[in-house]
């Protein structure tokens, strides 16, 4: 592993676990042996991060030089807690713990009374997960498709059971209760589609790319949608 990336995962550790952690559960999380930790804790101390703890001891960040100090109301803590709580819902692990580690980062620049509060909030999500078919295609290859704007070749199943090979230019994906979705331009059919993604039996990057035509096409759906729904006729008052 890199020195840059071994530090950093190192530095998100000590954001995510409770304090003090010891120098034998860092060396594990972040797959170092002992004394390499020791010196990764004394790298990150010299550039600036305060750490208190000691061997045999643990550790605690104090003050994380990577991030600027930031301000959340009570009520934005409680509602950035209880939105990673609900990623737990969605069924993508990867997801999730992006999710946590994002807020182990935010609430490690907060000041201790909003750190607190960070810990002690009132408001949990506590919804069991929804029922999902499971998935066959990696999530982190659409992610970096629709991020990178990159085409893909698919083998689709639809609800019939039907199976197509097309190329398609990802655009978005939306979670819903009980389904998970993808915007897609279809290459095949010179048109919007939306896909689910567990109808996706294979999926690999084709080599074409479609930046920067993205946002543009996003744009033009949703134009489409509102003229569809402004073609729709109003409902009669039931008298």
């Amino acid at each position: 592993m890199a020195r840059t990336d071994r530090l950093m995962r190192l530095m998100d550790t000590l954001r995510r676990l409770p304090a003090p952690v010891t120098a034998a559960r860092l060396a594990a999380e972040t797959g170092v042996s002992s004394r390499q930790l020791y010196r990764d804790i004394a790298t990150l101390r010299a550039g600036g991060a305060l750490i208190d703890g000691e061997a045999g001891v643990g550790y605690r960040l104090i003050e994380d030089a990577a991030l600027p100090p930031q301000s959340f109301s009570q009520l934005e803590i409680e509602a950035l807690v209880l939105a990673v709580g609900d990623l737990s819902r969605i069924g993508d692990a990867e997801l999730e713990t992006a999710g946590r580690s994002a807020l182990a980062r935010i609430i490690a620049t907060l000041p201790d009374e909003q750190s607190r509060q960070a810990v002690h909030t009132v408001l949990r999500s506590f919804r069991p997960p929804a029922a999902r078919e499971t998935l066959r295609v990696d999530m982190a290859l659409l992610r970096r498709a629709c991020w990178e704007e990159r085409a893909l070749n698919i083998r689709y199943r639809d609800l019939k059971g039907q199976i197509t090979q097309r190329e398609v230019w990802p655009l978005g994906i939306s979670y819903s209760d009980h389904t998970l979705m993808m915007l897609v331009w279809c290459c095949l059919r010179h048109d919007w589609r939306i896909f689910h993604v567990s109808g996706i039996e294979d999926a690999q990057l084709s080599g074409g790319r479609f930046r920067p035509r993205r946002v543009p096409l996003l744009r033009d759906y949703v134009a489409r949608l509102q003229r569809e729904r402004a073609r729709q006729p109003e409902p009669k008052d039931m008298l």
